[in-house]
Order: C-alpha cells, then structure tokens, then sequence
C-alpha cells in the first residue's frame, strides 16, 4: 500500500504458492513461482508487532491498513492481506530468522529449555521474572498475556527475581536425573508439578491446539471465548503494576520484592452486577381506591400540608430529607422576639426609671 513502512517486494508472478513457518514471534512467507520456467523463491520475514495480522478477503472488499497483497487469479479474486492498524509490524526481505532471538518456545522447547538453563548467571536475568519473560533473546513467543497466565498458574509474584526463580529448575532437574526413579514416575511429576519453562511452551500449545475455539481468525472481532479462557489477564479482580519498561502486569497477591517504588497495585475493575429479577411467583401488593385517593396524581399540585411535604421529601433522597430536618428543628426551637418587640420593652423600662425619680 502507499502508506506502508515495509520494503518493496520484488516479485510478480501469475500462478504461485504462498507457504509459511513460524518460530516464535516471527513468521517466514515463502513465495514460489508455478511452471517450467520458475524463479528462485523470495522470502519475507514478518513480525507482527500488536496489532499485525493476516486476513483472506474479496480483492474489492480490502479491509483497512491493509499493508501487503498477494492477489489470487480467480474470479472474482481474492486477497491475502497482512493488516496491521497500529502499524507496530514489519517484513525484512531474505529468510534469516532475527539473530538476537532465542529458540521457539513452541518448536524448539528442548534447545529452549537448555538456552535458558546454561544461561543463567546473563545480567538478563537480573530483573524480575516477569521483565525476563518478555526478553526474546531467551523467551522467543512469550508476550503480555501469556506472561500474565504463566505466573498466575505457577503463584509466582511477577516481580520476583528472574534468577532466583529459574535456579530451582537446576536442582528439580538434578531429581529427575535420579536412577532410582522409574520413567512413568518422572512423567507423573512432570505433569503434576510443571514448572515455569514447561509451561511456556504448553500454555501456548492450549490457544494453538484448541483452535477456534479459542479464537477463531475468521471472526478476530469476537474475543468472547479467547476472554473465557483467560484466567488472570484482564481478568476482573486482578492486581495490576507497570514494570520498567512500561508494560502491564497483571497477577493475584504480593507483587514479589521487585516491584517498582512508587506504586500501589490496581485491582482490575469487577464487572458491575445484574440487579435482581423480580420474582414472578412473589404477590403483587393490591392497591385501593382510598390509598389512591391520598397519593396524588403526577399532574395534581404538590402537596401543601407539612406531613405530606416531609412524606415526598423522603421519597426524592437525601437533600430534601435535610431540608425536612431543618424545618422541623426550626419549628422545634423557642421563637425569637421581634425588633419592634425588643424596642418597646426598652421604652417601657425608661419610663419606669423616670417615674422612680418623680418625672413626669
């Protein structure tokens, strides 16, 4: 497209094939020419920032940001779209994978798990573990999310050192290693107790495996059950911090030794409850003609008599019930004279004075 950040692809070709593989956060397109006389293929590497995506499409119905197109000869033809609003994505040509990415949590969970194992004395892993999770280098496919659920699975305070977490795996590897064990009973562990590297490669084989219905990329609008299969992640009732890099965290308890100075956890709003339904079976009280005859009608004048004035006082809240207190302690308290009062006692008391002299 016009607006588009990425490099020009150099290819053009009227019968192809589009293939892919994925590792990690990045996803490698192959496109090769169909025929005799084929070109070499030409590889593009995407990386999806937060919003990239792909999408299939009528070519006359392409949707918005639609950065890159691969039409299809059919009438009417269609279009496979790379859409990205936000603009965070981008595709390098060549098919090198990005050199400062680890193995794939999901692909690669064996050379993952030593990367990260014989690693461990890396400065990368003085920050808190939930900091270490989002570093590529050694968590290449953890993002936000799956951060957020990982720890809430395992009760681990996201802001506990990386190190300190990670070292214990050496010392629960050391057991597994004992001969005495049988296999099955290593298994039975394993699945019983997985630890922190286990789980980031079978939390996200749960949104892989479980397809749609997870989340369905045909209709990438409708989040209702990739939400219910959150557990902790924007989950009403969370805590949340931002970690130094600005990211949001969200988990349940004390937020580990780590946590920023500063803040104070936020809990992630509750959704506000459904008021009751009234119970069909509960009876209606019956009205009378004399009850309606003492309440007016909402045309009729206000009511004038006192009681009545407190009555709907009442009804409307707080402030008039302030304004009927205030009536009644004015009523309630003695009466003060009035100016033409006072003045008159003041005259009655001279002339007493002066008759006690013998004026006139």
């Amino acid at each position: 497209s016009a607006v588009g950040r990425g490099p020009e692809v150099p290819f053009h070709s009227e019968a192809y094939c589009v293939s892919a593989a994925a590792r990690g956060k990045e996803l490698r397109v192959t496109l090769s020419q169909l025929g005799p006389a084929a070109a070499p293929a030409q590889h593009l590497v995407f990386r999806f920032g937060m919003s990239g995506s792909f999408r299939l499409c009528q070519a006359a119905e392409l949707p918005r940001h639609a950065h890159l197109r691969f039409l299809t000869s059919e009438s009417p033809p269609r279009a496979l779209c790379f859409v990205d609003p936000r603009r965070f994505g981008s595709w390098s040509l060549g098919d090198a994978w990005q050199p400062e990415r680890g193995p794939c949590v999901v692909s690669e969970y064996q050379a993952f798990r030593e990367n990260v194992l014989k690693n461990l004395d890396d400065r990368a892993f003085d920050v808190p573990i939930c900091e270490a999770l989002l570093n590529q280098k050694y968590f290449n496919g953890i993002g936000n999310y799956l951060r957020a659920e990982i720890l809430y699975r395992l009760k681990i305070p996201p802001f506990e050192k990386a190190r300190t977490v990670l070292e214990a795996l050496k010392e629960q590897k050391r057991r597994n290693k004992d001969p005495s064990l049988m296999l099955s009973k290593k298994v039975r562990l394993m699945q019983k107790n997985p630890d922190l590297l286990e789980l980031c490669h079978t939390v996200p084989m749960e949104v892989i495996t479980a397809g749609k219905q997870i989340f369905d990329p045909e209709h990438s609008d409708n989040y209702a059950n990739f939400k219910n299969w959150l557990q902790c992640y924007l989950v009403p009732g969370m805590n949340s911090l931002r970690d130094r890099k600005g990211r949001t965290i969200w988990f349940q308890g004390e937020p580990g030794p780590m946590a920023p100075k500063g803040q104070t956890p936020r809990k992630t709003p509750c959704k506000k409850r459904a008021q009751l339904k009234a119970d069909p079976k509960t009876p209606t009280p019956k009205v009378t003609s004399r009850a309606l005859r003492r309440r007016p009608t909402a045309a009729a004048a206000p009511p004038k008599s006192d009681e009545k004035e407190e009555g709907e006082e009442e009804k409307t809240g707080g402030l008039r019930k302030g304004r009927a207190l205030r009536r009644r302690r004015a009523t309630a308290a003695p009466a003060l004279p009035e100016p033409e009062m006072l003045l008159n006692t003041k005259r009655s008391r001279k002339t007493s004075a002066r008759r006690g002299r013998g004026e006139a």
